[in-house]
């Protein structure tokens, strides 16, 4: 099993093109690490926003969600997957 950070990027590598919010993120993993203690919302948002300051991800989209907090939703492009598949192995 991949440490949980290596997992986050490699949902966005697998899925080039999709765009993900952190709770779509968190939702996709959670049945493998939701018990682990960084699983956190600042914790995702944290790595997100670091993968996407690092070139690794980047910001698709943004909208506020009902109770009015901004939702950021990020993507990957094929040439992001490339760097992050040469990084993190399958």
């Amino acid at each position: 099993m991949k440490p949980l950070f290596f997992a986050l990027l490699k949902s966005f590598a697998n899925n080039v093109g999709r765009e993900a919010c952190r709770a779509d993120v968190q939702a996709e993993l959670k049945d493998v690490y939701g018990g682990y203690k960084a699983f956190k919302d600042k914790a995702f948002d944290e790595a997100l926003m670091t993968a996407c300051s690092n070139g690794i991800i980047h910001e698709a989209r943004y909208e506020l969600d009902e109770a009015g907090n901004l939702v950021i939703f990020y993507a990957c492009t094929q040439e992001e997957a490339d760097v992050i598949n040469s990084y993190i192995a399958d």
